[in-house]
């Protein structure tokens, strides 16, 4: 394939999944297979959101998945029929040993015991792999992403103020969105995550009496432990849960995420079962452990409906299991996290008609969830429109997160080249020498209904 037959994939967001698939469109172009032009539009730097400059960390604080989950794991492509082993082999060119080798540090952290790593450290690794992949990147904001004919075109703007307008064949959307609360202009007092880490870096979070940090989930978790430092006489986190739960990090915990296999089979309620006990709303096992040591930290079982600022003050609005309830307090901190469709701020008119018509109405987060097809595209829209953000429910909870950014590369790149081939020439791809080529394509099976003995599984080659 020629340089002016790859299709281009333009990326928005330079985190680890735009990166796991940079690697792996090198990892295929070296071994002659198919593989898209990746271009990678950040605002920042890559990896910035494991750095103060993104808004959601401070950078100081540590991993919460395991580093060895990096942009190659779980190391078993399923999509590149005769290759996969030759691809998950070449992909170790870009793991996080092959970073640590790299940077003379692996003996130290083996001896060490394999310590999680600071966040800005998973963002030096991030920024080593993008050295060796090669994508092209574009530091600019994106704007707006439409639909020219058949193409994406992505408006970004730089720092130097010049619009830039990239063309694309398919669109990854990666990224938690906007690190702002929505809350902030109604007071000084509230914060939201990157308010908040921009305050700690500058050693200017107030001294207060009464904090509240809304949220339950790995944002709060860092917040939560950054506040057990902090002059505060009392810390309420505000979640709707029954209680504050620690991620999952058993066995049959983690195998759901690295292997989705077995998810088709289970019922929509069993997968949301999972999701929120071992994914959404739970902190790290770190940071529970400093709070449940702290007196001053309480949970409040509700929903925040309203917020008021009075004065000094900022007071709460809370509907709980027994009613409405009204909270005073002399700082708020908003972590409730990822934005899930964000990307609709993005999206012009015919991209928002395409998108409609695909998921069958108005885009709300189930239909935009249950729309996600096995490439981690929106099914029946075109042009390709990548958001594997959204899906842990219809695919897998691993996913949106760095539980299995190889086989989240795998079914990216394959999927895009799949679909290029329909479109321009369905003789391009042989069975000897393409993604899926040879394999008819499994439908996939209704949640709750196990699939036939004869279903393609991932792990073999």
């Amino acid at each position: 394939m020629t340089v002016s037959d790859q299709p281009v994939l333009v990326c928005i967001g330079g985190g680890p999944k735009a990166l796991a698939v940079a690697a792996k469109a090198k990892v295929l172009r070296r071994l002659g297979l198919p593989a898209p032009r990746v271009v990678i539009i950040e605002r920042h730097s890559i990896g910035a959101n494991w750095t103060a400059a993104g808004g959601w960390t401070d950078g100081t604080h540590r991993l919460g998945t395991s580093p060895e989950k990096d942009l190659g794991f779980p190391y078993r492509s399923a999509e590149f029929r005769g290759h996969n082993r030759h691809v998950d082999h070449a992909m170790l060119a870009f793991s996080w040993n092959a970073y640590l080798v790299a940077a003379g540090g692996l003996g130290e952290w083996v001896d060490r015991g394999r310590p999680a790593p600071r966040h800005r450290e998973w963002a030096r690794y991030l920024q080593w792999a993008a050295g060796e992949a090669q994508p092209e990147l574009v530091i600019a904001e994106a704007r707006t992403a439409t639909i020219a004919g058949e193409r994406w075109r992505v408006e970004a703007v730089g720092d130097d103020g010049q619009p830039q307008s990239i063309e694309a064949d398919a669109l990854l959307v990666t990224g938690p969105g906007s690190a702002a609360s929505e809350w902030e202009s109604l007071s000084p007092r509230v914060f939201g995550p990157a308010r908040f880490w921009r305050a700690v870096t500058e050693r200017r979070l107030p001294v207060v009496e009464r904090a509240a940090v809304i949220g339950a989930g790995e944002t709060t978790g860092a917040i939560l432990h950054e506040m057990c430092g902090h002059d505060a006489l009392g810390v309420s986190i505000i979640a709707p849960q029954a209680s504050i739960f620690t991620r999952g990090e058993g066995y049959f915990e983690n195998r759901a995420f690295t292997d989705s296999g077995r998810w088709q089979a289970l019922s929509l309620a069993q997968r949301r079962e999972l999701i929120s006990r071992a994914d959404r709303g739970v902190i790290s096992q770190t940071a529970m452990d400093e709070i449940r040591l702290d007196s001053r930290f309480a949970h409040v079982e509700g929903k925040v409906t309203g917020v008021q600022a009075e004065g000094e003050e900022v007071v709460l609005g809370i509907e709980t299991a027994t009613g409405f309830v009204s909270r005073r307090y002399d700082l708020v901190i908003d972590a409730r996290g990822t934005q899930d469709l964000w990307l609709l701020r993005l999206l012009g008119d015919v991209a928002r008609s395409r998108l409609e018509l695909a998921v069958g109405g108005a885009p709300t987060l189930e239909r935009a969830q249950m729309s996600i097809d096995r490439t981690l595209a929106i099914s029946g829209m075109t042009p390709r429109l990548f958001v594997p953000g959204l899906a842990a429910l219809r695919q897998g909870p691993g996913f949106p997160n760095l539980s299995c950014l190889g086989s989240t590369s795998d079914r990216i790149c394959a999927g895009l080249m799949q679909a290029t081939v329909d479109t321009r020439d369905p003789h391009l791809v042989t069975a000897a020498s393409g993604p899926t080529a040879g394999r008819s394509r499994a439908v996939e099976p209704a949640p709750g209904r196990r699939p036939a003995a004869t279903e393609h599984q991932p792990g073999s080659a």
